[in-house]
């Protein structure tokens, strides 16, 4: 094939993309990735999951700290690709790469555009209580997950469903869009449509402010937050004034008049806490300073006390 694709993405959502890529013997010259992070409690560096991959295929591999550096720039720009494919690479393009290839810079979105752009869609979609999301594939244009859409596909969000379980699904849903409407793209038997930008929604990425629980909300709105940012950032409260972490949780079944915040229930199955609608009952938590605990085992050892008020200072 006489084509030369660039793919440039970092976390592991863009991994089943790149795969399916090389399976299907598409020419892939060199991934574009971020620089090796350093994690973990020694810091030590470590390369990004796409940079995994590419090293397994024998993928050369670039890794910009900033694309729009022109020393940066121009190592991509001397890969000379007439295809770049990007999904969740984590940088804006600049104008001279996007318009660099012949059939230009596509992005595997995980929303249903123009919902949800921006960085953070599947948390967003979770917290709102979406019953459905997917994956857009669309031409990359300088304005933020604005560009024209050629391909979608959707898939619902069951009510167990967080952010991990979306990530996995939504990051094959992208394998499969990608390999199901290349050929034709390639072909030129696809027809871009442009997006409704009245409709358009934005999910930025996850702030301290989004984390922390309220309680005068809903219990139901409360278990979407939590799922929704579950496994990370991970929701939070405060108890005796220091953070503490609920990891995971459920909606009760059963009605309180206690004030939003107030714990009713210090149990095994769970701490059951007064919303401003409902109760929800704590399952998974994380005490400041400590490890992460299934409640039962954090009931046996700490002194959370019933009537005692989370989230105050």
């Amino acid at each position: 094939m006489d084509l030369r694709i660039v793919f440039m993405g970092t976390p592991d959502f863009a991994v089943p993309a790149l795969r399916r890529l090389m399976e299907k013997k598409y020419p892939v010259v060199a991934v574009v990735t971020q620089p090796d992070r350093p994690k973990g409690r020694k810091r030590e560096l470590q390369p990004p999951p796409v940079k995994v991959v590419a090293e397994e295929y024998g993928i050369p591999v670039v890794q910009p700290e900033k694309v729009r550096n022109p020393e940066d720039l121009a190592k991509v720009l001397e890969l000379k690709p007439d295809l770049i494919i990007t999904a969740a690479f984590g940088q804006i393009l600049p104008k001279e790469l996007l318009d660099a290839p012949k059939y230009g810079c596509i992005n595997l979105h995980a929303s249903i555009l123009p919902k949800y752009r921006g960085g953070a869609p599947i948390h967003h979609a979770i917290m709102n209580g979406e019953t459905e999301t997917g994956v857009t594939l669309m031409y990359m244009v300088e304005a933020l997950d604005a560009g024209d859409m050629i391909a979608k596909k959707t898939i619902p969000i069951e009510i167990s469903d967080h952010v991990g379980t979306m990530f996995s699904k939504l990051a094959d849903v992208a394998a499969d869009l990608i390999e199901e409407s290349l050929p034709a793209f390639l072909a030129g038997e696809l027809e871009a449509v442009p997006q409704n930008h009245e409709q358009a929604t934005f999910s930025p990425n996850i702030k301290r402010e989004d984390e922390q629980i309220n309680w005068s909300r809903s219990a139901r709105d409360l278990y979407n937050q939590v799922r929704g940012l579950h496994p990370w950032p991970v929701a939070f409260t405060t108890w005796k004034g220091q953070p503490f972490k609920v990891w995971w949780a459920e909606v009760a079944n059963e009605i309180s008049d206690a004030q939003p915040g107030t714990v009713l229930r210090v149990e095994e199955n769970g701490i059951a806490v007064q919303t401003g609608d409902g109760v929800l009952l704590l399952t998974d938590v994380q005490p400041a300073g400590k490890k992460r605990l299934p409640v039962a085992e954090f009931v046996r050892g700490r002194q959370m006390q019933v009537g005692e008020r989370l989230g105050e200072a």
